[in-house]
């Protein structure tokens, strides 16, 4: 489909208050527990939480999406229940009521974004290679909160986040009201998804992905209490995390001419190793402005060109009636399984032994990412202008 008969702005609105929500619970949701009084590993536990349900919950919505083919009647009765599900965070903030209102809220939340890559994909066909460009409005989402509650808590205390992050949510819903079902597509692959999973490039490249976003847990969860340490100032930590999607923002624009000129694998894997060089910068020069902004550009690789490299690797094996499952596998291999790993094991070490140990170890998740990558990956994906 050209971009011009594309729902483009109804699906870049879901994007914006999507990554809206996650330029909230990235940067600042580790602070508001902080502020509640819950200790490092209270913190890594809780978003553990939050990453876990999405090792189950976007299967469960992949599975039914692609058996009733109505993924966008999931997303918006799903989006629905979330903001329900959220609500009960203003009534009751002790350790267990959080605790099972983040396990409720992620298990909602997390059957949209799936479901609505494949709606994309699918209303873009032969021109998928343009995914980018409507996903750059998700990091512009993720940039205007980060800049904006950034400055918000200069002045205020974070209480604000909850309340951030229940409006973000709610712009979720509205768009997922306008957005069109996509029509189906003829596919001529007939590969089961078993069959799919017991091929060892798909499972090199779903452990690659896990360990991927594992590496990411202390960033995702600590790194603006790392940098409240060095005391760097709300503000600029949240310009610093906007500098950091801007970078993939960039990276989002050029990323339909990357794929096609470099293929998927060598994108995949440069994506590896520019992570690993991004957490060893982190953890050895906390106190180098410089370094540390030239950190936050790598973003431009360890979110953008691995995640837009990563759908369209996805996108590819996994067709016909395996496409929402596959985008599942992707989100719960990586943003699951990966994130409870990364959020537990960064929570357990924060205090001991210590920030720069446990960047350090996020680094070797990355590179051991990359060997996987280099040793599996071996097909051709080179993707062909207009594919």
């Amino acid at each position: 489909m050209p971009l011009s008969q594309l729902p483009y702005w109804r699906l870049s609105g879901f994007y914006f208050f999507y990554f809206a929500c996650l330029g909230i619970l990235v940067p600042y949701w580790s602070l508001y527990l902080k502020w509640e009084g819950f200790s490092p590993s209270q913190i890594g536990e809780l978003t553990a939480i939050l990453m876990g349900s999405r090792i189950i919950a976007p299967n469960i919505w992949g599975w039914i999406a692609d058996h009733y083919d109505r993924r966008m009647r999931i997303v918006r009765l799903a989006s629905f229940a979330t903001i329900i599900v959220f609500s009960a965070i203003f009534i009751e903030q002790s350790y267990l009521a959080v605790a099972i209102i983040l396990m409720l809220f992620s298990f909602f939340w997390n059957a949209s974004l799936p479901q609505v890559e494949v709606t994309t994909l699918q209303h873009l066909g032969e021109d998928s290679h343009y995914y980018s460009k409507v996903r750059l409005w998700g990091s512009i989402g993720f940039i205007t909160i980060v800049v904006i509650l950034g400055n918000l808590l200069e002045h205020f205390e974070p209480d604000i986040v909850p309340t951030a992050l229940f409006f973000s949510i709610i712009g979720i819903w509205l768009f997922s009201l306008t957005v069109p079902e996509s029509a189906k597509t003829a596919h001529h692959q007939t590969t089961s998804l078993r069959t799919l999973l017991k091929r060892p490039s798909v499972i090199a490249f779903l452990l690659v992905c896990l360990l991927m976003q594992a590496s990411h847990g202390p960033y995702y969860t600590f790194y603006t209490i790392y940098l409240e340490q060095y005391d760097y100032s709300s503000s600029l930590i949240g310009q610093l995390w906007a500098l950091g999607v801007l970078a993939e923002v960039a990276i989002f624009l050029v990323m339909h001419r990357w794929l096609p000129k470099f293929g998927l694998r060598n994108v995949f894997m440069a994506s590896l190793l520019l992570t690993t060089l991004r957490w060893l910068l982190i953890a050895l020069f906390p106190q180098n402005l410089t370094v540390l902004i030239l950190a936050q550009l790598l973003h431009a690789a360890s979110y953008g060109s691995f995640h837009a490299s990563a759908i369209a690797w996805v996108h590819r094996h996994f067709t016909g009636p395996t496409q929402g499952r596959g985008q599942a596998l992707y989100s719960s291999a990586s943003f699951g399984a990966g994130g409870v790993i990364g959020s537990l094991f960064s929570g357990y070490m924060w205090d001991s032994p210590g920030a720069i140990w446990t960047f350090l170890i996020a680094s070797m998740f990355s590179f051991l990412g990359f060997v996987l990558a280099y040793r599996w990956l071996k097909e051709s994906d080179r993707i062909q202008a207009g594919e």
